[in-house]
């Protein structure tokens, strides 16, 4: 049987041990809300919507100029055309190519444009530590937002492992968010462990 002045170290070690855990638990609940990162770049998004909302409106101009049927040039009844079926079948073709085509590219430029509901204008830790608001550019540099718990949001690679940008996955959501490491963290330590962490979703 141990003397009991052989357990008090054993305990103190123990508590020593469990104090840098408990320490990080404390940190990731902070009392009130806090700034992770931030990324400000309104301008060039209300650019790139203007730019991909006019390339819009100008592809879907020419999809629809291209269908529509150019007018016959008039000819006397007595002259006909002798393969006139095959100019007409390749008029046809070429007018739904070129309709295709145009509509092609214009939805190309569109979804180029939505990117900027993918990228992240802020994080913010919300009091408790226990959800995550996280703040985007949207359409035309406006901003959306929306309030998610943080076990639902996994870092899919650490701030040190990518060169530009920062992934992040959520829960319920489709494709990725992305971080731009130009951007400012305000408390590294904080974002490392508890939005920059992996998770299993």
């Amino acid at each position: 049987m141990a003397a009991p002045g052989a357990r008090i170290p054993a305990r103190l070690l123990l508590a020593l041990q469990s104090r840098p855990a408990r320490r990080a638990l404390h940190d990731a609940a902070p009392p009130r809300d806090v700034l992770l990162f931030e990324h400000e770049r309104g301008r060039f998004f209300a650019v790139l919507g203007l730019f991909c909302a006019g390339q819009g409106v100008f592809w879907a101009s020419l999809a629809i100029a291209a269908l529509t049927r150019p007018p016959a040039p008039a000819r006397p009844p007595d002259t006909e055309s002798p393969d006139r079926g095959r100019l007409d079948l390749r008029s046809a073709l070429w007018r739904y190519g070129l309709a295709l085509g145009c509509g092609t590219i214009g939805t190309l430029v569109l979804s180029a444009g939505l990117l900027s509901l993918r990228s992240v204008r802020s994080v913010m830790l919300r009091a408790g530590g226990k959800q995550v608001t996280l703040t985007t550019h949207a359409p035309f540099g406006l901003g959306a937002h929306f309030t998610v718990p943080l076990n639902q949001v996994s870092c899919m690679a650490h701030r040190g492992e990518v060169p530009a940008m920062l992934p992040l996955k959520v829960k319920g959501r489709r494709f990725y968010f992305l971080l731009d490491k130009a951007g400012h963290f305000p408390n590294t330590k904080l974002f490392d462990i508890t939005v920059g962490a992996y998770r299993s979703l």
